[in-house]
C-alpha cells in the first residue's frame, strides 16, 4: 500500500532557517490545557454497495446506452487506460466506478490543516526503461527537463525532503530504516552481505539480456530463477542463505508487509527479492529520493483525472457481463437513480479486481481462489504537538521497530509549514496474515474506539503520552486493500489465464494480474490494455 522503501542511507540536507523558532513555538503551544475529547471517524470503500454482488436483487433494466469503449473501474489502472486512449486519439469512451471518487488505492483526503493520503503515498523514481511513465511525469510537470546526459530533472519541491526516514529501535530514533543501532558485529555483517546480495539480483539478466527482476513485471525474464524463487517463501530463502540476524529478519519482514501486506512467512521469495531488485536506481544524482506529496499518490491521480473530464460516472455497480456478437453487454446498477441499465460497448477494459470479477464472470470464479488480498487500515491523525525526539528529527517516514503497524508518514513534511501546529500524520496497518476472512471482519466490525486504542498503543511505544495530543483520528478501511504475492502466485496459471482477453472484445487490466500492487504496475496494466483496444478498433 505504501509502495516500498528501498536502501536509502545517505540523505539530502534540507535546512530551514525557521526550524528552531518554530520548534520553540511548538513547545509553548504544548502548555495549553489539553482537551480530552477526540473526534473519531470510520470511513472506507463502498463495501455495502459492493457486497450486493453476493446477493444480486437488482431491478430490471430500463435504460440502454451504447458506447465504443467502456472502462470498468476508475482506479489508477482505469485512469491510465483512459490517458492512453486520449493520447492515441480515441476520445469516445466512458468510465464507470463503484466509488464516489476516482483513484482507487491512490485516493486522498483533506482537512483544515493538510491534504493526506488514503492509501499509496509515494512513487519511487522510475527505471530508465519506463519511457511511458517518464513521459507522463514530464507532461505533469514532475519532470521539468533533461540533462545533456539524458537524465531527467525532477521538480525539487516534489522530491522527498530531508530528513527522509527514521527508525525507532532500542528506545532511540536512528536515521534510515535499515537497523544500525545496537547491532552485534554479526548482525552488521549479515545486513551488509544482504545489501550486496540484493545488488547482484538487481543486475541479473538472462541470456537474451532481460532483467530477472524488472518493473513492470511483464518486462522481466520468465526464467527458471523466477519459478524456483516463487515456489518458496522469503523466510525459507533467507534461511537457506544463512540470514538469521534478528534485525535483518525484522527489516525484510517489514519491507514485505509494507509493499505486499504479508510478511516473509507468506510472501514469495521472488516477490521479496523483487522489492529490493526491481528498481534499478538509474538516476545517480537522485538515488536516495522518491516523489511524494502531502496527498500522497492522490497527486498522480489529479494529473490522470485531466484526461477523463466528463467521462466518469460514479456509484455505478456492474453486476453482469456478457460477450455477444460484435459487442460486450454490461448490466449496471445506478446507485444515483436506483435503476438498472444496459451498456453495450464494442470494446471493454475491465479494471476490476478479481474478487469482483468472480461475480461478473462466474465461470472464472474458481481461478480467483489463488488471489490473496490483504485488508488495510489507514488512519489520519491530527495532533496539537509532535515531539522532536533525541536523535533523528521528525521525518517524512517514521517506523517503529517490531511495531504492530507499519509506522506513519508526516503529511506536512513537504510543506513550508511543516513545523507549525497542528500536525497531521497518516498511520498504516496491514491485516494480511492469518485468517483473511476473520481479519476482514475485524476491519469492519471493530468500533472506532477499538481502532483508536490499537493505533495509539502502537504509536505510544515511540511517543509516550501521544493520546493527550490527539485532536482527531479518521480511519479509512480497505477491505481488500491490495494483492499479496504469496508463495506460488506469481508463477500460477490462474494469474496468467485471468489476464487473457476474451474474443478480442473484453480486456482485463488490474495490478492484481501482475501480482504486485504498486503504481507502476497499475499504470502499465492500463497502458497495455488501451493499446489492445486501439489495435482492435483499427482492424
Amino acid at each position: 500500500m505504501k509502495n516500498g522503501v528501498k536502501f536509502k542511507q545517505s540523505r539530502r540536507r534540507f535546512l530551514k532557517v525557521t526550524f528552531f523558532a518554530a520548534l520553540g513555538l511548538q513547545f509553548i503551544q504544548s502548555c495549553r490545557k489539553k482537551i480530552n475529547h477526540i473526534f473519531l471517524r470510520l470511513t472506507g470503500t463502498n463495501h455495502i454497495l459492493g457486497h450486493r454482488l453476493r446477493f444480486p436483487d437488482f431491478p430490471s433494466p430500463t435504460e440502454v446506452l451504447e458506447i465504443p469503449v467502456l472502462i470498468l473501474g476508475a482506479g489508477v489502472t482505469g485512469l491510465s487506460a483512459a490517458y492512453r486512449l486520449q493520447k492515441r486519439g480515441q476520445e469516445d469512451f466512458l468510465i464507470i466506478d463503484l466509488e464516489s471518487e476516482v483513484g482507487g488505492n491512490a485516493r486522498s483526503g483533506q482537512n483544515n490543516h493538510s491534504s493526506y493520503p488514503l492509501g499509496a503515498h509515494y512513487l519511487p523514481l522510475p527505471n530508465a526503461s519506463n519511457t511511458e511513465l517518464l513521459e507522463f511525469l514530464e507532461e505533469s510537470k514532475i519532470i521539468t527537463g533533461w540533462t545533456q546526459e539524458n537524465m531527467p530533472i525532477f521538480d525539487e519541491e516534489q522530491l522527498s525532503f530531508a530528513p527522509q526516514e527514521r527508525l525507532f529501535i532500542h528506545n532511540v530514533w536512528q536515521e534510515g530504516i535499515i537497523p544500525n543501532y545496537g547491532l552485534s558485529l554479526e548482525d552488521s555483517a549479515q545486513i551488509e552481505r544482504f545489501v550486496t546480495h540484493m545488488t547482484r539480483f538487481r543486475q541479473m539478466k538472462d541470456a537474451q539480456g532481460k532483467y530477472i527482476f524488472d518493473i513492470p513485471m511483464r518486462n522481466a525474464a520468465l526464467s527458471s530463477d523466477f519459478k524456483q524463487l516463487d515456489s518458496i517463501t522469503m523466510e525459507a530463502w533467507m534461511r537457506s542463505q544463512g540470514y538469521q540476524a534478528e534485525p535483518l529478519i525484522e527489516y525484510v519482514n517489514y519491507c514485505c508487509r509494507d509493499d505486499y501486506g504479508t510478511g516473509i512467512v507468506t510472501t514469495s521469495a521472488f516477490a521479496g527479492i523483487h522489492y529490493f531488485a526491481g528498481r534499478k536506481h538509474n538516476w545517480t544524482n537522485y538515488q536516495d529520493l522518491v516523489l511524494t506529496w502531502q496527498e500522497g499518490n492522490g497527486r498522480l491521480v489529479s494529473h490522470l483525472k485531466k484526461y477523463v473530464l466528463g467521462k466518469v460516472v460514479n456509484r455505478q455497480l456492474a453486476f453482469g457481463l456478457r460477450v455477444k456478437q460484435g459487442h460486450v453487454e454490461v448490466e449496471v446498477f445506478d446507485d444515483h437513480k436506483k435503476i438498472t441499465k444496459i451498456i453495450r460497448a464494442n470494446q471493454v477494459i475491465n479494471c476490476c479486481p478479481q474478487f469482483i470479477n468472480q461475480y461478473l464472470l462466474p465461470e472464472r470464479a474458481s481461478l480467483t481462489n489463488e488471489f490473496h488480498y490483504a485488508p488495510w487500515i489507514v488512519a489520519t491523525i491530527v495532533l496539537r504537538r509532535f515531539p522532536f525526539a533525541d536523535g533523528a528529527p521528525l521525518s517524512w517516514e517514521n517506523i517503529i521497530y517490531k511495531g504492530k503497524g507499519l509506522g506513519y508518514v508526516y503529511d506536512q513534511h513537504q510543506s513550508l509549514k511543516q513545523f507549525q501546529s497542528p500536525f497531521v500524520i497518516t498511520y498504516y496497518h496491514s491485516l494480511g496474515e492469518g485468517n483473511l476472512r476473520e481479519n476482514r471482519k475485524q476491519v469492519f466490525s471493530w468500533t472506532d474506539q477499538q481502532w483508536k486504542d490499537f493505533i495509539l498503543k502502537d504509536l505510544g511505544k515511540a511517543h509516550y503520552g501521544i493520546e493527550e495530543e490527539v485532536i482527531s483520528i479518521e480511519i479509512f478501511r480497505h477491505g481488500h486493500g491490495m494483492i499479496s504475492p504469496v508463495r506460488g502466485f506469481l508463477s500460477s496459471q490462474a494469474r496468467i489465464e485471468l489476464g487473457k482477453s476474451i474474443e478480442g472484445k473484453l480486456h482485463f487490466a488490474h495490478s492484481d494480474l501482475s501480482g504486485i500492487s504498486i503504481f507502476e504496475e497499475s499504470f502499465y496494466q492500463g497502458i497495455y490494455a488501451a493499446d489492445k483496444v486501439i489495435a482492435q478498433l483499427h482492424k
